[in-house]
């Protein structure tokens, strides 16, 4: 689905707290005993460090959502700067890390339901022995997933009540805690080695703030609210872990979080010893703080897949979507096996450090991704905020991030490096044959080929994709013309080795929220998916892969652009319905001419019929006749067209001599020449009589132009009786050009 135009109806405090609550979580009610036991009093160092390491990426996150808001958060950022394979390494880390920390979460979920009903031990099932942790936790990750493959809609409001109990809980454990807290409770600093390997141990806690830029666009002045926004609840998390941390330590005799066993946790015994109540509050609030972050872990998975089967890093099928329920169900149910599994191979500390150590890895080519950008000069790269101090910020926060990754017990780093080279090669022998786009990295060192060193460009070419994916988009409305139009996209596809893409764009009122007509759409179209299933029948029948794709939108025919830029198409078949494109003559609309810049090729079919047996091109040269000349050429290949030739001349011999040399130049020296004298559209319209189908290019001639005066283009496809293809070539005129034409 393309992007839609959300309203901007999210503020500071609202977008505030999507942040915090992504990080308040399961890691302050699970890790706390583990952290203080490794480094004593340096445990509280070891989460400031933990949020300061994050801070560092916060900055760079701020400014490539400014820049870039895109679904897929950090994996688009680098994917679009590092390119595919760094991109593969980005989204299977994310994906992988994610799962991880999921599984971490329903470990610690599996603890706080042993604390309330009483369970201990394990489960014998002969020579197999499963501890009743693990065994709580898969029932608690296979029901989280089944939530997220059903879609429950109530859990996105519920995560917020969640927060909000959360930092009610805390809040009161850390005031109450102070009352009995004594600095010299806090136990003593083990050393710096077992502070920076615990600080790995805990970085699971910082997780998610990227998430944020998921929402850019529905920010209210997100230039200013979405730095705010990402820094801001870091900044407020580490402070709040910090406390409960100080807290915790020196509110209890020394040695006794150390004492606890594996199976107690700290921060319920603690509350317990403060308050008695606050420990039952702690419990609850552990338990839902457990659930709710594998939830939104499971959620945040989705979304990663969704972004590299776009990108065809994966197989584009696991983002099919459940015909009932209308969620990924094969991503997420894929998700769900993968933290099955990790529950019952790992425990709590590898669970967790696997999970920082792949986040790490995304952190550092998150910050390497914003110098890419900065460096390479991109034009449409325009971020309303920068980070401070640039470069300093970026390169600390890439070393910092990579440098923490040291300190991990090695056979965990063992086990991420192993993952991370699995994506490389996963890149290497599945994706690279499969995705189309190259990433500003790439182009920036082949555009300075000559003053790089050789192993620089040899290296970036030996991981540039090789894939070639023509994309050719039609977007459906009318069941009628809906084969015609498939057929002459498939032409077009067939010709280029490519796919077809067909869009069906569902056009809502204003006055109406986007996601209620996503969740209503047969309230909006009289048979949703039928338009859509007739393209796959006729794609298939003409032997051409397709792809179907439907987009809600408050706007129509705008959002074709929108469409074309989002699926990367090459080519743009469109049916004509009268003067629907307010722009006589031009396939982009008066609005679109001034103000933006074509993003591909469009051929846009006046349906009379689509019989292309005999193909007439006018042409007076320039690129949308040669546009034309190709399409012509692709429709002789496929149908055997018999195609004709016309240029009107002052000069027949001229005008002769023009034809043969544009002929050989488009590939149609075998077709027949005619030349006319007099009338420009008289002469087309005579030649028109004898052909089935018509490819004319748009005309040149600018907006104010046209304005004062009628459009030739317009008037023949209104006199003529066959269909007519109008061709332009993507380009990006300047506005002298658009106002006033440019020949």
């Amino acid at each position: 689905m393309s992007d839609e135009e959300l309203a901007k109806d999210l503020g500071p405090f609202a977008a505030l707290t999507i942040g915090v609550g992504t990080m308040i979580g399961a890691g302050i009610f699970v890790l706390p005993r583990q952290a203080i036991t490794d480094a004593g009093s340096f445990a509280v160092v070891s989460f400031v460090l933990g949020g300061v390491i994050a801070l560092f990426t916060a900055f760079s996150a701020s400014e490539l959502g400014t820049a870039m808001p895109k679904s897929g958060g950090a994996y688009y950022y680098v994917n679009r700067a590092l390119g595919p394979f760094f991109g593969s390494i980005a989204g299977w880390s994310n994906w992988l890390g994610l799962a991880f920390a999921s599984a971490f979460y329903m470990v610690g979920f599996g603890r706080y339901i042993q604390n309330i009903i009483g369970v201990t031990g394990s489960l014998e099932l002969g020579i197999i022995s499963i501890a009743w942790v693990k065994i709580i936790g898969l029932f608690g990750a296979a029901l989280f997933t089944f939530v997220n493959y059903v879609g429950a809609k109530e859990t996105g409001k519920l995560q917020n009540v969640i927060v909000a109990i959360l930092v009610v809980i805390l809040a009161a454990f850390t005031i109450l805690g102070t009352t009995q807290a004594n600095v010299a409770n806090l136990p003593a600093a083990t050393g710096y080695g077992p502070m920076f390997a615990t600080t790995g141990l805990i970085f699971v806690s910082y997780l998610g703030f990227v998430q944020i830029t998921s929402v850019a666009e529905e920010i209210k002045e997100p230039g200013k609210n979405l730095p705010r926004a990402i820094i801001g609840s870091v900044v407020i998390v580490t402070v709040i872990y910090a406390l409960v941390l100080i807290v915790m330590s020196a509110a209890v005799e020394p040695g006794f979080i150390a004492a606890l066993s594996e199976q107690q946790i700290a921060v319920v015994e603690v509350g317990r010893l403060i308050f008695w109540p606050l420990g039952t509050a702690l419990l609850i609030g552990g338990l839902l703080a457990t659930a709710s972050s594998a939830n939104a872990s499971i959620l945040a998975s989705s979304r990663i897949n969704f972004a590299m089967g776009r990108d065809r890093i994966v197989t584009p099928d696991l983002n099919e979507i459940h015909d009932r329920y209308g969620t990924p169900y094969k991503s997420i149910a894929i998700t769900g096996g993968l933290i099955l599994v990790f529950i019952l191979l790992a425990n709590v500390e590898t669970l967790s450090t696997l999970s920082s150590v792949l986040h790490l890895v995304i952190y550092a080519l998150l910050n390497v991704a914003l110098i890419v950008m900065r460096e390479a000069d991109v034009p449409e790269y325009q971020p309303s905020y920068t980070v401070p101090l640039y470069p300093f910020t970026p390169i600390v926060g890439a070393i910092v991030s990579l440098a923490l990754i040291y300190f991990i017990d090695p056979r965990v780093i063992a086990i991420g490096a192993a993952f991370v080279v699995f994506a490389g090669l996963w890149y290497l022998f599945y994706a690279r044959s499969r995705t189309t786009r190259s990433g500003v990295l790439g182009d920036w060192i082949r555009s300075r080929s000559d003053e790089l060193p050789d192993a620089a460009v040899s290296a970036a070419a030996s991981v540039e994709p090789d894939a070639n994916d023509y994309r050719v988009m039609v977007p459906l409305a009318n069941p009628n013309t809906e084969r015609d139009l498939i057929k002459l996209g498939a032409a077009l596809a067939k010709h280029h080795g490519g796919t077809l893409d067909a869009v069906h764009i569902v056009t809502v009122p204003d006055q109406t929220d986007l996601q209620y007509a996503s969740e209503h759409l047969e309230d909006f179209d009289d048979d949703p998916g039928a338009l859509l299933e007739r393209a796959r029948v006729d794609a298939d029948e003409l032997g051409v892969p397709i792809e179907t794709h439907t987009v809600i939108s408050h706007r129509g025919f705008e959002e074709v652009f929108d469409a074309a830029t989002t699926h990367e198409a090459d080519t743009v078949v469109m049916g004509w319905g009268g003067d629907s494109h307010g722009s006589p003559g031009r396939i982009e609309s008066a609005y679109d001419e001034v103000m933006q810049k074509l993003p591909c090729d469009f051929i846009v079919m006046k349906d009379r019929g689509f019989d292309p047996s005999r193909v007439l091109v006018p042409t007076a040269g320039g690129p949308d006749s040669e546009l034309s000349a190709a399409v012509a050429r692709i429709l002789r290949d496929a149908y055997d067209s018999e195609v004709t030739l016309l240029h009107v001349a002052d000069d027949e011999e001229a005008g002769r001599t023009f034809l043969e040399g544009w002929a050989e130049e488009n590939g149609l020296s075998d077709a027949t020449l005619r030349i006319e004298t007099g009338d420009v559209e008289t002469a087309i319209e005579r030649a028109a009589q004898d052909a089935t189908l018509l490819s004319i290019g748009a005309t040149e001639q600018g907006l104010l132009s046209r304005l004062v005066s009628d459009s030739l283009t317009l008037d023949v496809i209104d006199d003529l009786d066959c269909t007519v293809l109008l061709t332009e070539t993507a380009h990006d005129r300047s506005l002298r050009d658009r106002l006033f034409g440019s020949r």
